[in-house]
């Protein structure tokens, strides 16, 4: 390994090359500024990544000619790149990421990663994301990395000797961090009829935002849960600290909460910090439904931007305008529903910000359907849970009109008896 400076670290990254970046919160800021800053020196450098937190300078329209990013989920800071063209989305499923990279589909020339500092016998730890980038630090050809004491050392995939680190780039910056929420009445109430989905022993998974917090905050007096998700955050640190979080039931890492990466407040970061009972995995094997379904009544919780009549679940775009990605919801509704006792939920407010209905008569023209009719189970607004499976579309239809806000459901039930002529039982 080599200590260098980060405008040295890039110097290997060349015209023409495929460079991956860190996910979410580890996405190392002083390479991607020095990578951008040779934009004037570099042409046609492919950038390829998930969600990331921070800056992605490279998405500017002015660095064109020098970089194009693909993104394989849709964050905030190439958002609007993505409107522009100055990024394009891949559609994947969050386990078959890794595949991409291995079976040489997107060869990586470079990958760019954030770690801890070594331990005494030379591993570093990929910390907070291990995700897809346990599987690009293998297969790029250089693997240049920040060494960061703010990150943590998580157990499970995540390690790396420092023989595998072309270059190091010693820095002591704070990781990005989850903003703060506060939650709604209509995300607490959505978060209380989850609730009363997930039984005593089940086998989590859900996302971070304000309905997941919600759930958790729900479920306080449940007992012997266990987690196998491939995100989390702040929220299950009191369950874990009760009790109601063990593992106890899981059969697959039993007494273990399983995930792939984190983004949450500092305290977060410390408290995973070489704790045992965290282990952090290859998406491709925590994200797989044939692992998935192997723990008890796993209960998966996803969120959507609307849902049709029938179950359709449009979660990566508002008509043609794409937002943010298909990620891990399908390999987790299935495994879930391939679980004994398993639910897949999907879970949304009944309306957004300006009123309307995400209950819909049928989906936004363009607008990308991540789960199928045929995944969906269980949808959960604030006004209650309908329940879809086996039920057909007619009956689905008024389960769904039952959940939406009661200012659309005489519109609803109108479009639904145009479409399906009557709303028998």
């Amino acid at each position: 390994m080599n200590k260098v400076a980060a405008a040295e670290a890039v110097r290997v990254i060349k015209s023409g090359d495929r460079v991956f970046v860190h996910s979410v919160a580890a996405a190392p800021q002083q390479l991607i500024k020095a990578m951008t800053a040779r934009a004037s020196e570099l042409r046609d450098v492919e950038i390829v990544h998930l969600h990331t937190e921070g800056e992605a300078p490279y998405v500017a329209p002015e660095f064109a000619e020098s970089f194009h990013t693909n993104v394989m989920f849709i964050g905030a800071n190439v958002r609007s790149a993505i409107y522009t063209g100055e990024a394009d989305y891949i559609p994947v499923f969050l386990s078959e990421v890794p595949a991409l990279f291995r079976k040489k589909i997107l060869p990586l020339n470079v990958a760019m990663i954030q770690v801890s500092p070594p331990d005494r016998h030379g591993f570093c730890s990929l910390g907070v994301s291990v995700d897809v980038s346990r599987a690009a630090v293998h297969e790029a050809e250089y693997v240049i990395a920040q060494i960061n004491p703010n990150m943590p050392r998580t157990h499970g995939d995540g390690l790396i000797h420092i023989n595998q680190i072309n270059y190091a780039v010693e820095v002591d910056d704070p990781l990005p961090e989850a903003p703060d929420r506060v939650m709604s009445e209509i995300e607490l109430a959505i978060g209380r009829n989850c609730a009363n989905l997930v039984d005593n022993g089940a086998t989590l998974q859900m996302g971070i935002g304000a309905i997941p917090d919600a759930v958790l905050v729900a479920l306080k007096d449940h007992q012997d849960l266990g987690v196998h998700t491939e995100m989390f955050s702040d929220g299950i640190i009191e369950l874990i600290e009760s009790g109601v979080i063990n593992g106890a039931k899981k059969k697959v890492h039993p007494d273990k909460v399983v995930g792939t990466f984190v983004l949450g407040k500092r305290r977060l970061y410390d408290y995973i910090d070489d704790n045992p009972f965290f282990v952090m995995l290859d998406a491709a094997y925590v994200n797989d439904t044939s692992v998935i379904r192997r723990n008890p009544k796993v209960t998966a919780i996803n969120s959507a931007i609307e849902v049709d009549l029938t179950g359709q679940v449009c979660a990566d775009s508002i008509g043609t305008r794409l937002f943010s990605g298909v990620g891990g919801q399908m390999d987790f509704i299935r495994g879930a529903s391939l679980s004994e006792g398993g639910k897949p939920v999907i879970a949304l407010p009944s309306v957004t910000g300006r009123g309307e209905s995400r209950i819909v008569i049928s989906l936004k023209e363009g607008a990308g359907v991540v789960t199928t009719r045929a995944h969906v189970h269980y949808v959960v607004t604030e006004y209650g849970i309908a329940e879809l499976y086996g039920r057909n579309l007619r009956q689905r239809a008024k389960a769904m009109i039952a959940i939406a806000h009661p200012d659309h459901r005489e519109g609803l039930e109108r479009e639904a008896y145009t479409r399906f002529k009557t709303l028998r039982d």
